[in-house]
Order: C-alpha cells, then structure tokens, then sequence
C-alpha cells in the first residue's frame, strides 16, 4: 500500500537535493507534514541507519552518514558537469560524429570532455583517418534510464530534455557561440578559446539583439547582469579584471570553454606579473586612501599601507560603484575607455600608474 511517508521517503531518495516542504507537499494529500518528515528522521536515527535526513536551512535532504561516504566514495557515481553533458549530448544527437567536427563546434575543451566520457564507458571511438568516430555506448543508455541505446530513442530523449528546460534544441546542444564584450575580448586569447563573437550587448539594437539571442554564452563585465540579459536565455558569465587575482579567477571561471594547457600558462604568466609588481613597491612607504573598493583591491594586491589621510587614489570616473561622486584624488587610475583593451596589459597599466605616482 502507497502510503505519504512512503511517498515522502522515496522522494528524498531520488532527488539528491534538499527539498521544501512546498515540494514535498505537492506530493502527499496532506497539508502539514512536518510530522512525517521529523517522523522519518527519528526511524533513520533509531536504527543507525547508514543514511540519515537532514534539515538544511528549512529544506530536508537525504544523504550518507560521512563516516560511511569516504568508505563508498570510489563507486558513487560522479555526476557529469554541464560542459561535460552539452557535449554528451553533441554525440548522442549527432551519433556517429567525427571527432574532429565536434571540436570544431565545442571548442578545444572538447578533447577532455570526450576522454572522460570515454572512462566513464558513455562514449566510444573508433579510429576513423587522422580523427575518431564517437559515438554512444549501452551504458550511456543505463545512465539515463532507457529502455533502449537505439540512437533514435536517444535523439528523442535529447529533444524532450530541450523541450522540458524550455530552451532551443541547438541551444541545449550547445551549438550556439560564445558572445564577449570588447572589454574582456583579450580573455579569449588567454583561455584559447576560439570560435566567440565580439558584441555590445549593453547598447544593443534590434539587430544586435538578435545575433546575441543566437549565442548560447555571453560574457560581461560584473555587475552588468540586469543591464546586459534582459533579453538574453542563455549562460551568462560576469567576469573581471581590475586586478591580477580578478583576472586570475576570470580565466579560471571561463577555462571549461578553453585550452588547459593555455589556462595554465596564462595563470603562470599572470602570476609571475604579479610578482614583479609587488617587488617595485619595496621601496614605497607612503600609504593610501583608496577612494572606491575597486583601488582597495588594487592597493591590498600590491601590499601597499592603506590610511584616510594617505595618497587619495580613485578611478578616473570619478564616482563609486555606487554612483556617489569621489571628488578631488591625488592620483587617478585609467579606466574604461582611458584603459587598455588587453586585460593584462590594462592592469600593468593601471598599477604603473598608481606606483609611478605613488613614488613622485
């Protein structure tokens, strides 16, 4: 007999994921079942079961005591990133597809999204000229609970999925591009990331508006969300770069649609940049009155001493984030269209400005 709690049970089991009471009330005829859900807690904890459910800021999960999950971690399944399953899904859809081709559409990430589908048995590859044909595999099939690893199921389970994420199947897919404003377009180049598009989605007219709605990607500046996806359906990415580490941890955010090796170079160039900078300020012992957070970061990255009645640094548009105006500074730093268009070299430039006046 289906009874609530079995129902509420079963829930938690397959989901994965802390669930509301409001889910969890859609489920069951009962209004208030807080009873059952405390209920099934103390069952789980009387007889020392190896799963316990938990409450998580007003939402309940069941999972594995952690003395047992290190024990069963090696054959837990891993779920698949998000990258890793748009391109998953390239294969299924397109099924046999050259190697070479799908690069050519997912970018150079590609190469270590198909060796880990290939460990995990999802895919195989068969060599096929200078490339390899990939396509699925029975387990791939098992993974999404199939009845059938016929490549005609398959393709209707990619459309469905499409259809229930209420986006475009090319989008879901991945086909779509990667659109960059201006300002970070030098942040492809550090990634090895090909194939994107320049666009200026803050001033877009219906036309640009219509070539950024094709992208499945869009990377802005940070902050810029409302202004930038207001008519935007796809991944936005907010990224930054006032500083070496901002700049560090955008290459990072973005390393999923690039070249590992490139990411990694970038960093270690990044890094050793940052080091020679902090050294040209051994010598400075004037300190600092940042006028906006962005030069606190700036002086806080260079080690510099900070004091209200120091050197006043701010941006040379002369307003905070917040809009307020700065006022008189004694050193302003270039930014936006007084800045470089390379995102290194905008930094380098910004840092020798405040050093040079700092050292005047």
């Amino acid at each position: 007999m289906i009874t609530d709690k079995g129902i509420i049970e079963a829930a938690l089991f397959v989901s994965g994921e802390p669930l509301d009471t409001v889910q969890l009330r859609s489920l069951v005829k009962k209004k208030d079942i807080q009873d059952i859900i405390h209920g099934l807690m103390d069952e789980y904890r009387q007889r020392n079961s190896p799963l316990e459910i938990k409450e998580v800021e007003g939402r309940y999960v069941m999972q594995v005591k952690p003395e047992y999950a290190e024990r069963v971690r090696p054959i837990a399944p891993k779920e698949l990133r998000a990258p890793v399953l748009r391109t998953l899904s390239m294969i299924a859809y397109h099924q046999p597809i050259i190697q070479s081709e799908l690069v050519d559409r997912r970018g150079a990430a590609t190469y270590e999204h198909v060796r880990e589908l290939e460990e995990r048995g999802l895919i195989s590859a068969k060599p096929e000229g200078r490339s390899r044909i990939l396509q699925t595999t029975p387990q791939f099939a098992e993974y999404f609970n199939l009845n059938s690893s016929d490549p005609e199921e398959i393709k209707r389970m990619i459309i469905s999925l499409a259809r229930e994420q209420k986006m475009g199947l090319d989008k879901w897919l991945g086909k779509q591009g990667i659109g960059v404003t201006p300002m970070y377009e030098s942040l492809m180049e550090l990634c090895g990331i090909s194939g994107y598009e320049v666009v200026n989605p803050y001033n877009a007219d219906d036309t640009e508006r219509e070539r950024i709605q094709e992208l499945g990607v869009l990377i802005i500046s940070k902050g810029y969300e409302e202004r930038a996806g207001g008519f935007f359906d796809g991944r936005i990415i907010e990224v930054s770069a006032s500083t070496f580490e901002e700049l560090t941890n955008s290459i990072n955010i973005l390393a999923e649609y690039g070249s590992h090796r490139k990411v990694r170079e970038s960093i270690e160039y990044i890094s050793g940049l940052k080091d020679e900078y902090i050294e040209k300020t051994f010598d400075i012992t004037v300190k600092v009155s940042p006028q906006t957070e962005m030069i606190a970061h700036m002086v806080n990255e260079l080690k510099l001493g900070i004091s209200s009645d120091g050197v006043k640094v701010a941006p040379d548009y002369e307003t905070s984030g917040s809009g307020e105006l700065v006022g008189n500074a004694d050193i302003f730093i270039p930014t936006h269209r007084n800045a470089d268009m390379d995102a290194v070299k905008r930094v380098c430039q910004r840092y020798d400005v405040l050093i040079e006046g700092l050292k005047k």
